[in-house]
């Protein structure tokens, strides 16, 4: 493929080029027109970098348009070195449908995730309205504009510039926020009257018998003939109904904000907890002579999670905090990543860094993201969109209320979520402002506590939880009852994944100490590293790139060695963890390797040298609990009895009550030995939204990484996928990966990884037939 097709068809997401340009009609969920139906949205969209305003007219020939699936991003992002400005500009998105008739007694509404920077809508030439803000959903009804007896146009222009008066900005920015329609598009076709919200949470959850109370919010049209009689709360499990209370609705019930109902005494509840995230569904239907008018569900878990003087109590236990911070940038293509994707960075964090909570920082991140948290047991604390800069203006104060709102209304059903981070990331104190905020929050949330995080210990408290972003060391002490390290080590530190030995070690013995020193303390509830993954920012930070090298891991999502503190620290009878902290070479470092890091859970390490054929043991270690006394799983120090006259290949054991746990081996050799190139998925789904991240690391003969390899790749892709990368790249400090994302024709895609030296190493994905219901 030439690189000019390429990057057009990596810019667009294209489907093929010989899409088809134009969705046919959409058939309702099922038969019973009269319920509700809520419609994919995300496919067979026109695209052009444009922002022509007659391109919102019905008639505009769209011809030259690019066919695009969402999530979209307008430009391609390269790894590194983006030009801020290149995603600044406005474009216009086009889509030509038509509705079946049998909705035609619906009020229909589009519901999008999110649009990066604001967003005007139009059907059928008419405008319907406009949103400013990224990271939040909105919607817009369609009712009185949309045709069933002929085919619809709706047109976005989507204004991606960085706008003063909207958060976060209006000042300098530490994250990129890109452009384009980033998450998915729903069409929602309702009764007149419907459920409009629902917020359901459990009652005496630490009791035998708890409870379930759900508000719910209705939406009542004027002139309705076909009014609700009754509305009906279940509680789910599976299939199988645990509780099920009725009420009748009465014109009273009808004209309120909110109608009330509970459960009560259900047995056999379990509760959501980090080791066994139990979810349960709460179903509500409203109902006319026994048929269902209109049905929502939301997938809750019973849970106690508060934050006290002892530190953060889960389900009656204290549980110290240890994570890191997320934001939602992934080379090629920004934020615009697939659910697929999105879910495993939870994944990563959870059974690869060893987190039990997570930081959304600074904004709401994607759904699918905070699902897979539910799903494994991570903890988040939700975060509204700011960035140190609180703007003067009116309008930007009542847009950064309106998105802490949306957050809150949004995201409240998930049980992983444990805070609502409701002040601008580092800003100063402003009164006023955030007194109204937290009345908001927790007028919309009485079960959930309120942080806000600053960067000053003489910050005014509002919040209930006082979060700290402290990047010295020692931490300062915990001047509140309730008190949590948000952000330490990495801004202050940053660490490229090829730097040496001891700028690596470096990272890892603050991430040390600081763990250390909350563990020693229980007016410390935790700490979350800056941050989890390596991230695109502007010229103002970074580190020459546009890349702020802040993570544990790189952009890539491949491990540096700091990673290998965070693993350490989950139990043994979890997982046996053994991670060199360095680059095992010989004179790598001044003096030899002295000193080096290994980070482990076992209780202690053998060491063992090869000379020639034969493993001699050299040293036995053990964890350095004189330094690190708090820690439950300190690391271990490794020098060499006879330095570098005693040099071999490197053994590492380590040892669980008397037994061979895990072994590391490490070559001396200094040779590039292999290409390991392996998929996260085997398969995908042809929806053409479906992606998967593919790796390439050379190792050596142990499979221990070279991160002094940058060689160049060739990659070639065949069958129907689109790659989110570029066909050639050079690795950096040893491994690099690219992304694949489906098309809508099932098949097998095969990738092709061609290296100078090394045979060239395939891999293949099956790509499986799609049954979304959108054409």
């Amino acid at each position: 493929m030439q690189r000019r097709t390429f990057l057009k068809r990596g810019v667009a997401f294209a489907t093929s080029i010989g899409a088809a340009r134009y969705a046919s009609a959409i058939a309702p969920q099922d038969a019973q027109a009269r319920g509700r139906q809520v419609i994919p949205f995300d496919h067979n969209w026109l695209w052009a970098k444009s922002s022509d305003t007659a391109a919102t007219e019905p008639g505009f020939d769209d011809s030259a348009f690019a066919p695009v699936i969402l999530p979209h991003s307008n430009v391609f992002v390269p790894w590194h070195n983006i030009d801020q400005l290149s995603y600044q500009f406005v474009s216009t998105y086009r889509k030509h449908f038509t509705l079946p008739e049998e909705l035609q007694h619906h009020r229909i509404f589009i519901d999008f995730e999110g649009v990066m920077v604001s967003a005007k809508v139009w059907l059928n030439g008419e405008e319907i309205g406009e949103y400013a803000g990224g990271f939040t959903p909105f919607s817009f009804e369609l009712t009185g504009n949309v045709f069933f007896d002929k085919p619809n146009v709706l047109a976005v222009q989507v204004d991606s510039r960085e706008q003063e008066d909207i958060p976060p900005f209006g000042y300098e920015l530490d994250y990129l926020t890109y452009g384009g329609i980033y998450r998915q598009v729903s069409l929602r076709a309702v009764p007149k009257t419907h459920i409009a919200d629902l917020f359901a949470y459990g009652q005496n959850v630490m009791s035998e018998s708890p409870g379930l109370t759900a508000a719910v919010t209705l939406d009542r049209s004027a002139g309705d003939t076909e009014s609700p009689e009754v509305i009906e709360l279940s509680l789910l499990d599976q299939d199988r109904e645990l509780g099920t209370v009725s009420k009748r609705l009465r014109s009273a019930d009808l004209k309120a904000e909110t109608i009330n109902l509970s459960l009560s005494d259900l047995k056999g509840i379990q509760r959501w907890d980090v080791d066994s995230p139990r979810m349960y569904c709460v179903r509500v239907r409203l109902l006319r002579k026994g048929i269902v008018l209109d049905e929502t569900t939301r997938l809750i878990g019973f849970r106690e999670a508060v934050f006290t003087p002892e530190g953060f109590r889960l389900n009656g236990r204290i549980i110290k905090l240890r994570g890191l911070n997320r934001h939602q940038s992934f080379p090629y293509a920004g934020p615009a990543m697939p659910a697929r994707v999105q879910r495993r960075d939870a994944y990563i964090l959870k059974h690869e860094l060893k987190c039990n909570v997570v930081r959304c920082s600074h904004y709401p991140q994607s759904r699918h993201f905070l699902d897979a948290c539910d799903a494994l047991g991570l903890l988040v604390i939700d975060e509204t969109p700011g960035w140190q800069h609180v703007g003067d203006s009116n309008l930007w104060r009542d847009r950064y209320l309106d998105n802490t709102r949306r957050m809150i209304e949004r995201d409240r059903h998930h049980p992983s979520i444990i805070l609502w981070s409701i002040r601008i990331n580092e800003s100063r104190d402003f009164h006023d402002l955030y007194v109204r905020v937290n009345k908001l929050a927790r007028s919309m949330d009485s079960t959930r506590q309120t942080t806000g995080v600053r960067y000053f210990q003489e910050s005014e408290l509002l919040e209930d939880v006082f979060s700290m972003n402290d990047f010295k060391f020692p931490l300062k002490a915990p001047n509140h009852p309730l008190y949590l390290n948000t952000e330490f080590v990495g801004a202050e530190f940053p660490v490229r994944p090829g730097d040496d030995n001891a700028r690596h070690q470096e990272q890892i013995l603050r991430y040390a100490e600081i763990y250390n020193q909350i563990a020693g303390d229980k007016a410390f509830a935790g700490g979350l590293g800056w941050c989890a993954f390596d991230y695109q920012t502007h010229a103002d930070f970074g580190s020459g790139d546009h890349i702020c090298y802040h993570g544990v891991m790189d952009t890539f999502r491949q491990t540096k060695p700091a990673a290998g503190f965070y693993r350490s620290q989950c139990p043994p009878e979890e997982e046996a963890v053994l991670e060199p902290g360095f680059h095992f070479a010989e004179n790598d470092q001044p003096g030899g390797l002295e000193h080096a890091v290994i980070c482990s859970n076992c209780e202690s390490i053998r060491c063992s040298i090869k000379r020639g054929e034969a493993w001699h043991h050299v040293i036995d270690l053990s964890p350095d609990r004189s330094r690190y006394p708090h820690l439950a799983y300190p690391p271990f120090f490794l020098t060499l009895p006879d330095g570098n006259d005693d040099w071999g290949d490197l053994k590492l054991e380590g040892m669980l009550r008397g037994s061979v746990a895990i072994t590391r081996t490490l070559s001396a050799k200094g040779i590039d030995q292999k290409l390991v190139v392996a998929a996260d998925d085997s398969q995908l789904v042809a929806d053409g939204m479906d992606a998967t991240r593919i790796t390439m690391t050379i190792t050596d003969e142990y499979g221990a990484r070279r991160p002094l390899s940058n060689d160049p790749l060739e990659i070639a892709l065949e069958g129907p996928a689109l790659l989110l990368g570029t066909p050639m790249l050079a690795l950096v400090a040893g491994t690099a990966a690219i992304w694949v994302r489906t098309t809508t024709k099932p098949g097998t895609i095969r990738l092709s990884i061609k290296h100078a030296i090394f045979d060239t190493q395939t891999v293949t994905i099956n790509s499986v037939a799609s049954d979304a219901r959108e054409t």
